[in-house]
């Protein structure tokens, strides 16, 4: 009996043992998630003015009239015009692009309306330029009244000096590295200061996103200029 006892006392103890230890472990453990979890969150901004490396701009005209042959004759000299225009003023000819007109019946239309029509048919019109050399096609923009004293009227939009000109800046992946390199070090400086404010050490990362990237106008009358932007968020582990 005294056997058996004995027998269950010591695997209690054993037991008990086992139990002190463990928790001792899963004290530990809890301890050093807990440091390991003390975290800053830092973002760091990286900002650039560039300019634009490529335009697009759609010289729009129209043409009325009551005779549709008599109209494409108008629309294949006024287009004649414009792209003699643009050649003769350094525009090449795989910059260039014709696009058919859009004729319009307007009296197919009056019975949406009571308002009788001079002309029954209307042409929209439109060469389009797209081209590398930015400088060039903003000057020509401002020359637009030269193809006015040969009779060619361009329709831009009236509430924007710049008409339908397009601005795009595409060299993004030449300068991603180095605005990632600086958003990522602005974000470390910060991190450092708050770490110092704490009475910490900065440790290693723990995630880092490098966010997206936001290509906008300058502002809104220098179309041309563009300002990239991208935010990187970074998260620190913090030390004693």
């Amino acid at each position: 009996m005294k056997a058996i006892q004995f027998k269950y006392a010591g695997e209690a103890l054993i037991l008990a043992i086992g139990l002190f230890l463990a928790g001792g472990a899963i004290k530990q453990g809890i301890v050093q998630f807990k440091e390991m979890d003390r975290t800053v969150t830092a973002k760091g901004l990286s900002e650039k003015e560039v300019k634009a490396d490529k335009v697009t701009w759609p010289l729009k005209f129209k043409e009325l009239g009551n005779d549709p042959a008599e109209i494409y004759d108008i629309i294949a000299k006024d287009t004649r015009i414009i792209v003699d225009f643009l050649k003769a003023n350094g525009i090449s000819e795989d910059e260039i692009t014709q696009t058919p007109p859009q004729m319009v019946d307007q009296q197919a239309n009056m019975s949406y309306s009571s308002e009788q029509v001079r002309y029954r048919y209307k042409a929209n019109c439109v060469v389009t330029v797209v081209s590398r050399n930015v400088d060039l096609v903003r000057k020509l923009v401002t020359k637009q009244a030269d193809l006015m004293r040969q009779g060619v009227t361009i329709i831009g939009n009236e509430y924007d000096d710049n008409g339908d000109v397009s601005y795009e800046f595409t060299g993004l992946n030449d300068i991603k590295p180095e605005m990632i390199a600086e958003a990522t070090k602005n974000a470390r400086k910060t991190a450092e200061q708050f770490a110092k404010d704490s009475d910490s050490k900065l440790g290693k990362i723990r995630t880092a996103d490098q966010g997206q990237f936001s290509i906008d106008d300058r502002d809104q009358n220098t179309p041309w200029l563009k300002n990239v932007r991208v935010v990187t968020t970074v998260i620190y582990y913090l030390k004693d």
